[in-house]
């Protein structure tokens, strides 16, 4: 048997930040406690009209641009007509005729090299109700119902669960640095279809589609993927091609396997006709410029940036990159000229190690980078030591005072290398059996003299400075 290739596509759908809902007035906010975000249109009550959201359109056509897609030049919305439980209208407000983007491209790191991902379309629907499942019974809660939710859909381009779950990371990030939405999985805020399929290397066709529906999880992406990679492979292997069936499947996460839902033909007739309640809009160039202009530098850019122009590491640029908020912070930092591996490493350990611990924002932190850059230059002064910086900072965040507030002589660390030398002459006259050892080739006493400065000095002795000093006296 030939060796065998997966091809992937993604179909990826994520609810949109909003004060309302993308046609309806109820307030669109995660709420556990079902039906109390609702208004008469996303229960389909006779009468009631859409009327559309334009924050949501801004957002989407955002999107579109960093996806670098073609807007169309009028903003249509079709019905989608088909029935399901959690559909109250019978169809779902959509696009189709013309989607907010097309034909774009993008690239997403994976293991340290750029891929192209090509984008088939994106367009702005509304969520469905969902429905919460019991032992004999099945409730609806329209909360969801309207919600307004972005489908990103691929080409078949990706070829390894690896390269999927990078995919959809990157989106997440770009949705939160867009500032469009939260993309919290464990909300139901980013769901996912999979489409797999297997094929010999050498073929120019693509194998039989399987797509899994509804996967809510990064981890269930992979595990989906995976499985059906090695299913499919399986059954060609075995001669059983005619089992590699066009078919919609959904991920199990307790056995981790995809289990069969239904048969899939190649395309389900929807009955698409254009929105009638709902009319074209033409897009103004100017808004379009203004949208665009808002669009800040992402995090692959910036991680770019910070390696190529200031230096860091693959690792500190990664980090800093994770958050917006974070990066944003860093760049604050930079303006005011804190040097960059210098504020990378303030950020990466005791910031995000304390924001962390607290479970605070950083942008709700005491220490601003204008603090930062005090304290930090204090430190480089040799006014204080690198454990009193440490601990400066804490006392700073939890008594919301200011760095000079910390500053005393009785705290100041000794940086005055006269001073510092009569310490040091004094230590070493007093132990010359060690001084013996150690041009006798036991080195290692060098950190025995630096400890009984920094004993002399109750730690108060510049650590560099005193080294410097030592090493010129035990020459």
């Amino acid at each position: 048997m030939k060796k065998q290739v997966a091809t992937i596509g993604i179909e990826m759908h994520c609810e949109l930040k909003s004060n309302s809902k993308v046609f309806s007035s109820a307030k669109n906010a995660y709420s556990e406690t079902p039906n109390t975000n609702i208004a008469p249109i996303d229960m389909a009550f006779p009468g009631t009209l859409p009327v559309v959201n334009q924050k949501c359109v801004e957002d989407a056509l955002k999107m579109s641009m960093v996806l670098n897609c073609k807007q169309p030049e009028y903003l249509i919305f079709d019905r989608k007509n088909y029935y399901y439980p959690d559909l109250p209208k019978g169809y779902q407000i959509t696009q189709m005729t013309k989607p907010i983007g097309i034909n774009g491209q993008i690239e997403i790191e994976v293991n340290g090299k750029l891929l192209p991902i090509y984008i088939h379309d994106i367009h702005l629907e509304e969520d469905s109700a969902s429905l919460d499942h019991f032992f004999d019974t099945s409730n609806i809660d329209y909360n969801r119902a309207g919600v307004p939710l972005l489908e990103l859909v691929t080409e078949p381009c990706l070829h390894s669960a690896e390269e999927a779950s990078a995919f959809i990371e990157h989106m997440i990030r770009i949705y939160r640095y867009l500032g469009i939405s939260d993309a919290d999985t464990k909300r139901g805020q980013i769901r996912c279809d999979v489409n797999v399929s297997i094929a010999d290397e050498d073929s120019n066709e693509l194998g039989t589609k399987v797509e899994t529906k509804n996967i809510n999880s990064i981890g269930g992406v992979i595990g989906a993927i995976n499985y059906e990679i090695e299913r499919q492979t399986k059954l060609k292997a075995e001669g059983r091609y005619n089992e590699v069936e066009q078919e919609t499947r959904r991920w199990d996460e307790e056995s981790a396997t995809t289990i069969r839902m239904r048969s899939k033909v190649d395309a389900i007739d929807y009955k698409y006709f254009v929105e009638p309640n709902i009319p074209k809009f033409k897009l103004n160039e100017e808004w379009l410029k203004e949208i665009k202009a808002s669009i800040p530098r992402l995090h692959l850019e910036r991680k770019q940036d910070y390696i190529k122009n200031y230096g860091l590491s693959n690792y500190d640029a990664e980090v800093l990159i994770k958050e917006k908020d974070v990066s944003d912070y860093f760049e604050e930092c930079l303006k005011l000229g804190i040097e960059a591996k210098s504020a990378a490493n303030w950020i990466s350990t005791q910031i995000l190690g304390y924001i962390n611990k607290n479970n605070i924002a950083i942008n709700d932190l005491y220490l601003t980078p204008l603090k930062l850059k005090e304290l930090i230059g204090e430190l480089n002064k040799g006014t204080i030591s690198s454990k009193q910086a440490k601990e400066i900072f804490l006392k700073v965040i939890e008594e919301k005072k200011e760095i000079k507030d910390f500053l005393s002589k009785d705290n100041a660390q000794i940086s005055d290398k006269e001073e510092l030398t009569k310490i040091i002459d004094e230590i070493l006259a007093n132990n010359q059996v060690q001084i013996e050892e150690y041009k006798n080739g036991r080195t290692n006493i060098f950190d025995y003299f630096v400890g009984q400065v920094m004993k002399q000095t109750r730690g108060k002795a510049n650590p560099v400075l005193t080294k410097e000093i030592l090493t010129e006296k035990l020459k």
